[in-house]
């Protein structure tokens, strides 16, 4: 790989330390809008060595905030299949939470277009499925904003939500993130084939378990669903049930 790839790949995607290159599978994961891969940050340590984690950072955050972030998923799947196509020789399998479970889902359609290696399985938390949109965007017409989005949602620091300038910082990717998350609509698509298990909070009011079922219509392979305490997002004691769901299935 030559010096080029190198960075962009560096600048894509993180692997927090241990990266030997002979893990059995390697599991790519996707953020939630307005969040970035830190959150993956300590899977490497809590999965078996035979899964190597690759942590997907979108621009616009972190160590890329000076990166324009995307707002439509068209150039951002092209650009993601051009980053991961030197992994694409290894087995792998994607986890996505939120909006980086459509990224996930979409990718997976792309990457069949395509004639390309898919991922040998999906794991898809807190975004409802496809067939639950109605055109209604949550975070759109709330007399309180885009964050008072945020703030439903729970999961962003107190001390975040407390500061000017930080939300000043992170309400501009936030909204174009949401915009990537609306922006993708496939419509008399077939189904993928690879078994897709999800992951339902059973108090978020966004994704709850009824609205994550639907994902069993977007496969022909087997589905799985998981019911996690919590809302919207996977912490706590949510995220054992979710790693050893992962390690069962692919570790």
């Amino acid at each position: 790989m030559n010096r080029q790839l190198m960075n962009e790949e560096r600048r894509w995607l993180k692997r927090f330390g241990r990266h030997s290159g002979t893990a059995d599978i390697q599991l790519l994961c996707f953020h939630h809008a307005g969040g970035n891969a830190a959150m993956y940050r300590q899977w490497p340590k809590l999965l078996p060595s035979g899964i190597e984690v690759v942590a997907v950072q979108l621009p616009g955050r972190t160590d890329r905030f000076k990166e324009r972030p995307y707002e439509r998923i068209e150039p951002l799947l092209d650009d993601l299949v051009e980053v991961i196509t030197p992994l694409l020789d290894r087995p792998f399998a994607c986890y996505g939470i939120s909006m980086g479970a459509r990224v996930a889902w979409a990718l997976s359609h792309t990457l069949r277009e395509r004639a390309m290696p898919q991922p040998r399985r999906l794991f898809l938390a807190a975004n409802a499925a496809p067939n639950t949109d109605d055109g209604v965007l949550e975070w759109e017409g709330r007399e309180d904003g885009l964050e008072g989005y945020l703030r439903a949602m729970g999961g962003t620091p107190e001390e975040v939500l407390s500061q000017p300038d930080l939300m000043a910082a992170l309400l501009p990717v936030l909204r174009a993130d949401l915009t990537v998350l609306s922006d993708y609509r496939p419509e008399h698509r077939l189904p993928l084939t690879m078994p897709i298990h999800a992951f339902a909070g059973v108090e978020d009011f966004s994704a709850p378990p009824e609205r994550m079922t639907g994902w069993q219509e977007e496969t022909v392979g087997s589905f799985g669903l998981t019911r996690v305490p919590g809302g919207h997002f996977i912490t706590g004691p949510a995220e054992p049930q979710v790693l050893t769901v992962i390690t069962d299935a692919i570790g």
